[in-house]
């Protein structure tokens, strides 16, 4: 897999400014909780955001910008045009609030995420979550850590005592080939979980509290987590991957898996969609 231009030690610089923001937007989401003043709106009148997310994204930005006048970003309220991501040596990823619906309820799966790319290629990664007192890291080739410690996948090797996550889209009129997915999948495997938060998911995967994780997403949703599971050791691949964008790009049906599982689970998708 490709290597970053950047050396060992702008990475690390880049590692612990990344880790020390995440922390930073933690403290605003549990604030933001305790003081319970934060507007609700809704993105194409479906995707619920808050005063919170724009609040937090807005700090990421700056900060980064601040650090790294250089590096290009993209963050789910500021920024979002992905065009030339594949292209750019250096590139931050931002979800300022992965699991809005859960902030906004007061459940605490909720993480910010904070991703490094260089041309297309994750470097860095970086989800925290709060309410949960979790954060995750990697850096490309060094392993995958939650609290500071080594993390890895579970190791399972068959699909039917395994746990796995997905989530749903805002847009309801996609639900059905979705619920037919869940259909053909829940009797194959020990349960299915629905968590809504897309980072933190992924990051269970790669601590081996789930197994397996399905989903087509946005950019941002996994820009971090997929880093973080695969130095954790799990597989990563898409059920119809894109003939237009690399792996990490494609942000169509993600099938993330501790190894053992990786074939069965596709497998089993694809006999529900029919193929």
């Amino acid at each position: 897999m490709s290597s970053s231009p950047l050396s060992h030690e702008a990475l690390q610089h880049r590692l612990r400014f990344a880790e020390k923001i995440a922390l930073q937007a933690g403290q605003m989401m549990k604030q933001a909780r305790v003081d319970g003043g934060f507007e609700r709106n809704y993105k194409n009148h479906q995707e619920l955001v808050t005063s919170t997310d724009k609040e937090i994204d807005n700090f990421l930005c700056s900060q980064l910008q601040a650090a790294f006048p250089d590096d290009r970003i993209l963050s789910e309220e500021n920024i979002t045009d992905t065009q030339g991501a594949a292209e750019a040596p250096a590139l931050w990823i931002l979800d300022p609030i992965d699991g809005t619906v859960n902030f906004a309820h007061g459940q605490p799966h909720v993480a910010v995420s904070i991703g490094f790319y260089s041309h297309g290629v994750p470097q860095i990664g970086v989800v925290h979550a709060p309410f949960l007192e979790e954060s995750f890291s990697a850096i490309r080739g060094q392993g995958a850590y939650r609290n500071n410690q080594p993390i890895h996948v579970s190791g399972l090797t068959h699909l039917r005592p395994a746990l796995i996550a997905s989530g749903f889209p805002y847009d309801k009129t996609q639900l059905a080939p979705l619920i037919n997915r869940l259909a053909v999948l829940l009797p194959q495997c020990q349960d299915l979980r629905r968590c809504g938060s897309a980072a933190l998911d992924i990051c269970h995967v790669a601590d081996g509290s789930l197994d397996g994780y399905y989903e087509s997403l946005s950019l941002w949703d996994f820009a971090a987590a997929v880093l973080i599971a695969e130095e954790a050791g799990a597989q990563l691949s898409h059920l119809y991957p894109s003939d237009f964008v690399g792996l990490y790009l494609d942000t169509r049906d993600w099938i993330i898996t501790t190894p053992g599982i990786h074939h069965e689970l596709k497998q089993c998708l694809l006999d529900a969609d029919g193929d």
